[in-house]
């Protein structure tokens, strides 16, 4: 061999470090995006992951999970993940149907009979409203859906959504009135998707976190997704803002929705519509279980028909707002956001999982333009190059 020939094996090493820093510079090119928002303090922080379904392409953080004690975000900061809850009940659901121990198109009273007496709200005025049968019975589909009719939760869930066990909230709902007739309407409701956790207990008999606990979490090595953030998971969740005064700057606020302390497991309850507390690689986990068509890492949780369910339009033609079970659907992409701020959706076309994780009560300035910039950029920068 000349002294001028390098090793293939060399050739190869290097060719991969120089391929491992480019990719670290595109991926510091996506976070520098979001600088400058940090600085005019319309942004606090984000957290953000791209995915396929093999694995994570860039995870990358930008601000603070605290802006007075300019704690830097971190990779494996947690976020109230709100609402991203529904999809992990929708999912966790879909679990039991594949079993063939519930059918979609059950009525929600076959397992709960509270639900046989209840009524539609007819007409309404400020001083009267006229109650009505209804015209067929909830389902689980419907409750899955946002089509049951259900409101988006009971005077039982005030001040906080987790006040109560999930057994008597689910009954308050049995004894709230449908606020249309089931089937022919959306309506967002928290109320159902928590009704469709209290089903998976029945027919369990497991509580639902332990359900999850045992047949998502433990399986997907999700360790640090939980309704209770202990006090060390506590101490690493990023801190909430809302816009300062006369919408200028950051100002930090608790989580009106959940009872402190956040790690109390005597007074706190599940929420399942969205209760959770979760990471970036955590949710990425669990949407790359999805994008395999229910298997990870040689785990199978769901059946491909089981994700084909969740993913799919649920809602009615007649209904404008596409939703599966659990998930936001949209076109060629579903998943979900949370109250707070955080989205995570897979793209379906170029195979892609897109995660950001905020914790914003709103956005002061041009903040909330931020996701849809990281959204594009992602895609530019990890589509699949058509040959």
């Amino acid at each position: 061999m000349s002294r001028f020939q390098i090793p293939f094996t060399l050739r190869f090493l290097a060719a991969a470090l120089l391929f491992q820093h480019a990719s670290s510079q595109d991926s510091s090119n996506l976070r520098d995006r979001f600088r400058p928002f940090v600085d005019r303090s319309e942004l606090a922080g984000a957290v953000m992951l791209v995915a396929d379904r093999n694995k994570i392409l860039a995870h990358e953080t930008v601000g603070y999970s605290n802006v007075e004690a300019k704690a830097p975000m971190r990779p494996d900061t947690l976020f109230w993940i709100a609402s991203q809850s529904k999809p992990i009940t929708g999912a966790a659901f879909m679990m039991l149907v594949d079993e063939g121990k519930v059918n979609l198109d059950d009525p929600v009273e076959k397992y709960l009979p509270e639900f046989s007496e209840q009524m539609v709200v007819g007409e309404k005025s400020e001083k009267s409203l006229t109650l009505v049968q209804p015209e067929r019975p909830i389902t689980i589909r419907g409750i899955l859906s946002h089509t049951s009719g259900l409101p988006f939760k009971s005077a039982l869930e005030t001040p906080t959504l987790d006040r109560y066990p999930l057994e008597g909230r689910v009954r308050s709902y049995a004894m709230t009135p449908l606020e249309s007739q089931p089937g022919v309407k959306f309506q967002y409701s928290n109320a159902g998707i928590n009704t469709a956790a209290r089903i998976i207990e029945v027919i369990s008999g497991q509580s639902f976190e332990d359900f999850l606990q045992e047949r998502i979490f433990d399986p997907l090595q999700m360790n640090d997704t939980t309704f209770w953030p202990s006090e060390t998971q506590a101490s690493r969740i990023a801190l909430s803002y809302k816009p300062g005064p006369e919408k200028k700057g950051l100002e930090p606020l608790e989580i009106d929705q959940l009872k402190y302390p956040l790690s109390d497991r005597i007074r706190r309850f599940p929420v399942p519509a969205g209760g959770l507390f979760s990471s970036a690689e955590d949710v990425a986990k669990f949407y790359r279980m999805l994008l395999n068509n229910g298997k990870l890492d040689g785990k199978r949780l769901l059946s491909e028909s089981a994700v084909s369910e969740l993913s799919k339009k649920q809602t009615p033609d007649s209904i404008d707002k596409g939703y599966g079970l659990g998930f936001s659907v949209n076109g060629g992409s579903f998943g979900h956001g949370g109250a707070y701020s955080t989205n995570t959706t897979i793209e379906t076309k170029p195979g892609l999982i897109l995660i950001w994780l905020v914790q914003h009560a709103g956005f002061p300035g041009n903040g909330k333009e931020c996701q849809g910039i990281f959204r594009s950029a992602a895609l530019e920068k990890f589509s699949p190059r058509q040959p």
